[in-house]
């Protein structure tokens, strides 16, 4: 892109709203992509030259006559090749990091502008009026669901300790979300690690631009990861796999350090560092990643649809897309206890973006080139906010909470209270 689709690039970053910003990245990039070609050219050139010296050599001393000046000469070659070739890396090097800095392109599709230009594309259900409905925290504080306090005293803040009948409706959610996308949505069930690499937090754009937003550890340079995104999109990295669509779905512990920032969201569950969430992941082909990213989006708010609680699907503007993403939906659970709409899910197409950095490849039949896979995932769906719009629409006037229908196999109850 920088070589032949430079326009696009600060088109793209245009629409974000970050071209002023990210212009120096660009410029030096196409410096440095210009300088990495202009270096190879050279190398060749002298590796050329190089092994004809050789030849001649050879030649001369199998004719018995002296070589002498020729060695030299390729002893000099060798040593301007040994230069050029540091300078290579060095290059390469600038070029990777200044690479690193530049979000993806946003589709066509994509409205330009900051969140002010997000469109509500899809409404699903009735908001229940805000009128006398309590917060989840009040509700779950009544009924002992989940503990704050001591999450505080054990962890610090942006923890919960679900317990009893709370503890049970986090299981629950998570077996139905895992079940109906295994059995329903075809995905493959992946258990992943928790701590990854950082070689993985870079193929997925998590580095270096959010290095300080992540929990390392010491001493081995691994990281807990933000969310099951990371390790699943990473499964074929450095590979070709056979054939694509490829569909996973896994349950994980999140971990971000960001939780709770500029004071937002503070109260309650809405905002925390370690959450549940299961996630979906898909490996498509370029002209067919559209159709995936709705087939991905459909399947999260199915979930909604049978849990029972109202939402909307929201295109996000190129400026409130996410780093490495092309195009995203965030799916808006309604929470009249807070009297706002929570974004439970965000289903994004990354086009090749991740599949560059991580090199994954598939061949589109026996002995054709391989090419990049593009990459997407959603949540399917992150439990803190659905448990809260959970707490708050079927809440009772006696201060109890109905299960949606769906838990009660899971749960074993039809009311919490």
């Amino acid at each position: 892109m920088l070589r032949e689709q430079v326009d696009v690039l600060r088109d793209g970053m245009r629409r974000r709203g970050a071209l002023d910003t990210l212009a120096p990245a660009i410029d030096r990039g196409v410096e440095l992509e210009r300088e990495r070609r202009t270096l190879i050219q050279a190398t060749d050139e002298r590796k050329a030259l190089r092994n004809a010296n050789a030849q001649e050599v050879a030649k001369r001393k199998r004719a018995k006559e002296d070589a002498d000046e020729l060695i030299a000469r390729g002893r000099e070659l060798g040593d301007e090749i040994a230069k050029l070739e540091h300078e290579l890396v060095a290059v390469e090097a600038a070029l990777q990091r200044a690479l690193l800095e530049i979000p993806n392109v946003p589709l066509p599709e994509v409205p330009a502008g900051g969140e002010e230009h997000n469109v509500i594309v899809r409404e699903w259900g009735t908001p229940r009026s805000s009128d006398g409905v309590k917060p989840h925290w009040e509700i779950a504080s009544a009924l002992g669901l989940f503990d704050l306090e001591r999450a505080g005293k054990v962890s610090g803040s942006g923890f919960v300790f679900y317990r009893g009948l709370g503890a049970r409706l986090v299981r629950s959610l998570v077996n139905f979300f895992m079940d109906t996308h295994r059995d329903e949505h075809g995905y493959e069930e992946v258990w992943p690690p928790l701590l990854v690499n950082r070689a993985t937090m870079t193929a997925t754009g998590q580095l270096p631009k959010f290095e300080d937003d992540a929990y390392a550890t010491r001493g081995d340079d691994l990281f807990l990861i933000p969310t099951a995104e990371v390790p699943v999109t990473n499964l074929y990295r450095d590979e070709i796999v056979d054939a694509v669509p490829m569909a996973f779905v896994a349950y994980s512990k999140c971990f971000r350090r960001e939780a709770g920032s500029a004071g937002k969201d503070t109260r309650g569950i809405l905002r925390s560092h370690e959450f549940d969430k299961v996630e979906l992941v898909r490996y498509a082909a370029p002209e067919t990643s559209g159709e995936q990213l709705e087939a991905l989006t459909r399947h999260a708010e199915t979930m909604l649809e049978r849990l029972g609680l109202p939402y909307r699907r929201k295109l996000l503007a190129a400026g409130d897309t996410g780093f490495s993403s092309a195009m995203t939906y965030d799916l808006e659970a309604w929470a009249p206890g807070v009297g706002a709409w929570l974004e439970v899910s965000s289903c994004s197409n990354f086009g090749d973006y991740q599949a560059r950095r991580a090199n994954i490849r598939y061949r589109p039949a026996k002995g054709e080139k391989p090419r990049l896979v593009h990459t997407l995932n959603g949540s399917g769906l992150a439990l803190p906010r659905t448990i809260a719009c959970i707490l708050e629409h079927y809440q009772n006037p006696d201060g109890t909470v109905t299960v949606p229908e769906v838990l009660r196999p899971y749960l074993g109850t039809g009311v919490l209270g």
